[in-house]
């Protein structure tokens, strides 16, 4: 048996033992805690070193958008439901755009409006777009249908055509253009950014019952078609997009497509979709733009040429 003292005695070591022990833990531990501490706090600040200055990034100021306004006041394309001129429609539009790139930042953007009959004016407008050496070029239209869709309706005492069958924009780009790649990619971002802002493209361009007027979907999620005759789009010496805004023939995309709202939406999109290509073309290694630049100069003399000849036959 143990005595009660040698007992207390031992317990009382043991106590003691077990409280240096906790201490020294507890000083450990504090110690690990402390110097863990500080290291979470630098983490958890922003970092002191900036974004690299060299990652390439869109020019504003030097990237050059010519927006050609489709048509002209002679030859006015489409009709809408109430028998506005397609041609007031773009002129509309493109001004909108031209102004919300110009407070963008791309201060070489031309706003592009051609004058005379419809065949001429394709040449005039051609010739004068790659004369600007630009960088993109974004022509401006408003869509109808083919006549045989179109129905009859009374409009303030007059008989209009329309057709409501129809609804929505359509992005068109040229495999004869000189850069078709580029022209599809800035398409597709037009379209991704019209699609973010809710507006939907129309599909009905795909569908066999349009006949010749019938086109490849080459962006099914973008809305972007495949025309490769389009004049403006393939003797154009810079990447080239076709936008149909909408449709002015359906009666209520019509009344859309002629507020400020509308055309303001459109303006936002094309900017974002201009910004990013501009970006992308950065990305592109300086002699492949020299080599451009290049072809891009003996394609313009050949075609000033041509140009003098077809206003020569016409006058």
């Amino acid at each position: 048996m143990f005595s009660p003292f040698w007992t207390s005695q031992v317990v009382g070591n043991v106590r003691e033992c077990l409280m240096i022990r906790y201490w020294r833990t507890f000083a450990v531990s504090l110690a690990v805690v402390l110097s863990v501490l500080p290291v979470g706090i630098v983490r958890a600040e922003p970092p002191n070193n900036p974004v690299k200055s060299g990652a390439p990034s869109c020019a504003r100021p030097d990237f050059r958008v010519v927006l050609d306004v489709g048509h002209t006041a002679k030859s006015p394309g489409a009709k809408s439901a109430r028998g506005a001129d397609e041609f007031d429609f773009n002129l509309r539009l493109a001004k909108q755009v031209d102004q919300t790139l110009l407070e963008a930042g791309f201060a070489k953007t031309v706003l592009m409006v051609t004058d005379g009959p419809g065949v001429r004016s394709m040449y005039a407008r051609v010739a004068r777009a790659n004369k600007l050496s630009a960088n993109l070029l974004l022509s401006i239209h408003h869509d109808s249908v083919p006549d045989r869709y179109l129905e009859k309706w009374d409009y303030n005492g007059k008989l209009k055509r329309f057709s409501d069958r129809f609804k929505g924009h359509s992005i068109f780009v040229s495999d004869g253009n000189l850069d078709p790649k580029d022209s599809l990619l800035f398409g597709s971002m037009l379209g991704q950014q019209l699609k973010a802002r809710g507006l939907q493209y129309t599909p009905h361009y795909s569908e066999s019952f349009m006949g010749r007027w019938q086109r490849r979907l080459l962006d099914a999620d973008a809305g972007v078609y495949r025309y490769d005759t389009l004049f403006v789009l393939k003797k154009t010496q810079m990447p080239a997009v076709l936008l149909e805004a909408g449709s002015i023939a359906n009666r209520d995309e019509e009344l859309a497509m002629a507020s400020p709202e509308r055309q303001q939406l459109i303006s936002a999109a094309v900017v974002d979709a201009v910004d990013g290509f501009c970006t992308a073309q950065s990305h592109k290694p300086a002699l492949q733009i020299a080599q451009r630049a290049k072809v891009r100069h003996l394609l313009s003399a050949h075609s000033h040429r041509r140009a003098r000849e077809r206003t020569a036959l016409h006058r």
